[in-house]
């Protein structure tokens, strides 16, 4: 079969300078290139076509028919070490793939050169996307002053919304499910109010008080 349900990965490589779609497919068993997308990116792509022995092919959508095999260098760029790569592809008369596939007869190759070429896919001592240990350091302030992204209005931009939001925290102010909360005075813990929207309509689902 020339591809069926799988886990897919889709990056960005570069062929004759120009920029093209490159997905690696788990349980694709062959590596692939629509005619039409040859047709519509490499004009003199038929004159580089070489003959290949199996016809016809299956696929999850039907029987799919091989008019050849095409070879391009494809190039993963980046600023430290390129990767190249020199895939036999099958050209698939009924494919609408918008791009190339590589299918495991091309993997190994393509993660051998991944690993040999690994500093390519760090960050100093920050293994960014390195192919083996996928560590990254994240560090969530709480502390003030607070970054500009938990400054904005938590109220949402529609102002029917906002006015029945707001009616609900009035109301619950008023028997003093809640109280509120000073810029400068200081507390042990808050608790969120839970509001829900629903059937234009604004409910609350759970009131929290301090403890203070």
């Amino acid at each position: 079969m020339a591809y069926i349900n799988g886990i897919a990965a889709k990056t960005i490589l570069c062929i004759d300078n120009a920029q093209h779609s490159f997905i690696i497919h788990s349980d694709a068993h062959f590596s692939i290139v629509a005619r039409g997308y040859l047709e519509n990116h490499f004009p003199n792509w038929e004159k580089q076509v070489l003959p290949t022995k199996a016809k016809n092919f299956k696929s999850a959508s039907g029987k799919m028919t091989s008019i050849g095999t095409i070879i391009k260098e494809m190039i993963i760029p980046h600023r430290k070490a390129n990767i190249r790569l020199h895939p036999e592809l099958l050209v698939l008369e009924d494919a609408h793939i918008q791009g190339f596939l590589m299918g495991t007869d091309y993997q190994r190759i393509l993660l051998r050169r991944c690993r040999k070429n690994r500093s390519a896919f760090s960050i100093g001592e920050k293994p960014l996307g390195k192919i083996r240990g996928h560590d990254i350091e994240i560090y969530l302030n709480v502390e003030r002053p607070y970054p500009p992204i938990l400054r904005r209005s938590p109220y949402p931009e529609n102002l029917e919304t906002r006015r029945e939001i707001e009616k609900n925290i009035n109301e619950i102010l008023d028997i003093n499910v809640v109280r509120r909360i000073g810029q400068n005075e200081k507390v042990k813990i808050t608790r969120p109010v839970l509001i829900t929207w629903h059937d234009d309509k604004s409910r609350l689902c759970g009131g929290f008080q301090s403890p203070e």
